[in-house]
């Protein structure tokens, strides 16, 4: 077997292995609409995923006050429930985590969902198993601050450098950077590649077909 360049591949969920961005998007200007806040744009909305439920509120909303924060969180979960059975992982997904799986790769997921919003996108029966660990937001630190990644490198005795993120927001990286883990950006989620390169991320895949050809050769 090809020797690994890292051991731990940690994953952001939405955008990069789960397709949301769009329905996310969309959750976000109907919780600020219900509560009488300017309606962010696509790309406002767009650019706060990945960072914590707050975090992301309370930026793409910034004329809310802070006592509506509750009604806020409140309304884009009822819109974000009404679309679940809407989303799906890519295409492509499964098999590359598989494939990553049997090459001895361990596989985290780094997120920033809740704890209990992660718990259920990974309810389901294909993804049993498949994660050796994860870390969220609101049981960590939103990114990009890094202590997802110090904790994953703590629980698996691992250094900086034989941990990959992959991710599709700017937030991802800027974490990878902030723990000195290297990094791979996906263009297919939220944010525009071309925010990417300040952050020096070994390579920017443009779709999972490509995310795992650069994994097989350069994982």
């Amino acid at each position: 077997m090809k020797t690994r360049n890292f051991d731990l591949i940690a994953f952001d969920w939405d955008g990069t292995l789960f397709d949301s961005t769009q329905i996310i998007i969309r959750c976000i200007q109907e919780a600020v609409r219900d509560v009488g806040g300017t309606v962010p744009s696509d790309k406002d909305a767009g650019y706060v995923i990945g960072l914590g439920l707050m975090q992301a509120l309370a930026h793409a909303a910034p004329d809310v006050p802070i006592e509506k924060y509750p009604a806020l969180n409140e309304r884009y979960r009822h819109h974000y429930s009404i679309h679940s059975n809407d989303l799906s992982l890519f295409e492509g997904v499964l098999p590359l985590l598989d494939e990553l799986k049997s090459r001895g790769h361990l596989l985290a997921v780094a997120t920033g969902k809740s704890r209990r919003g992660l718990d259920e996108a990974l309810h389901s029966v294909e993804l049993k198993g498949v994660f050796d660990g994860s870390r969220t937001a609101d049981e960590t630190a939103g990114k990009p601050d890094p202590l997802m990644l110090h904790e994953l490198m703590a629980e698996f005795d691992l250094a900086p450098e034989r941990i990959l993120m992959v991710g599709d927001t700017t937030h991802d990286l800027q974490m990878a950077l902030n723990a000195a883990c290297p990094s791979v950006g996906v263009s297919y989620g939220a944010h525009e590649p071309e925010a990417f390169v300040a952050l020096g991320p070994r390579h920017v895949a443009h779709s999972v077909q490509e995310l795992r050809d650069w994994l097989m050769l350069h994982g």
